[in-house]
């Protein structure tokens, strides 16, 4: 735990403040996942870049096991950890498009996100943890353990009625907080690697397209502690990959309602109604 909290604090102190225009740029090394599936994860088990479960027509989504991690790998968690315990925004590889991330409890770190995105205060943020376990702290849920699993880690964004563990700053206007577990070994680990959620949102500015390369959001970099670049996501080429992830509201029991369509539209339906007969909720 000492070596761990020295880790922490020597990245703290390698890392720039937010807004100080001198952000670092992290590669991150192979050995802690697996490289860019070539599919562009549209529909195949949630594929996608930074998993463990090799082949994705056969991965049993929500089941990823993660793969052994290097130094490198240790290290780039830690800066970003400390980076972000510093209330500093550190830009990050998901499995959909590249994030900005803060610590959901950080009234501050909120504030910056939203100015870095010269976003609406009324459009909310999605909290973003390494577990399904943790997903009950900060949630109230009203579906099956088993159908949470079905869906994360994966591509999904489910939104479900938020506990009062939850800064009552993150997003203040609503009863209901999205979740996100990506299946990216990176992020579950730099969630899991953090005292609580992180506040994650994409990277580049609103209303602009998605990103899958740190270089498509350069005029952010000023505005960010930390850069960790996990390289291209998915097909750059690819409209689909810059779909971001599939959005859907579970906060009212039995039912479920698509608030965006995202890359994985398909799979998460078909597990909603098939498997555990949720319905529309316009229905």
């Amino acid at each position: 735990m000492a070596r761990a909290a020295r880790a922490l604090a020597r990245a703290a102190e390698g890392a720039a403040g937010p807004g100080l225009g001198r952000a670092r740029l992290v590669p991150l090394p192979p050995g802690g996942a697996a490289g860019p599936d070539p599919h562009g994860r549209a529909e195949l088990g949630w594929a996608g870049p930074g998993r463990g479960s090799g082949d994705p027509a056969r991965r049993v989504p929500g089941r990823s096991a993660d793969p052994p991690v290097s130094a490198g790998w240790r290290e780039a968690v830690a800066a970003a950890a400390g980076a972000l315990q510093a209330g500093g925004l550190v830009a990050v590889p998901t499995d959909t498009v590249y994030g900005v991330a803060c610590l959901a409890q950080d009234s501050a770190a909120v504030r910056s996100i939203y100015s870095l995105k010269g976003r609406n205060g009324a459009k909310p943020l999605a909290i973003c943890l390494g577990d399904v376990e943790r997903l009950y702290r900060y949630c109230h849920v009203n579906v099956p353990d088993e159908l949470l699993r079905d869906l994360l880690p994966g591509p999904v964004t489910l939104v479900l009625q938020r506990s009062e563990e939850l800064n009552k700053d993150l997003n203040p206007f609503t009863s209901l907080v999205g979740v996100r577990i990506p299946d990216h070994s990176f992020m579950r680990d730099l969630a899991r690697a953090c005292s609580g959620p992180l506040a994650l949102t994409s990277a580049n500015i609103s209303s602009q397209g998605s990103t899958l390369t740190v270089s498509e959001f350069q005029d952010l970099w000023p505005q960010l502690s930390l850069i960790i670049d996990g390289g291209p996501i998915g097909d750059i080429w690819s409209s689909e990959c810059r779909l971001g992830s599939t959005v859907v509201d579970l906060s009212v029991s039995g039912k479920f309602s698509i608030i965006r369509p995202g890359c994985a539209l398909t799979r998460t339906v078909e597990i909603l109604r098939q498997k555990y007969g949720l319905v529309p909720e316009s229905s």
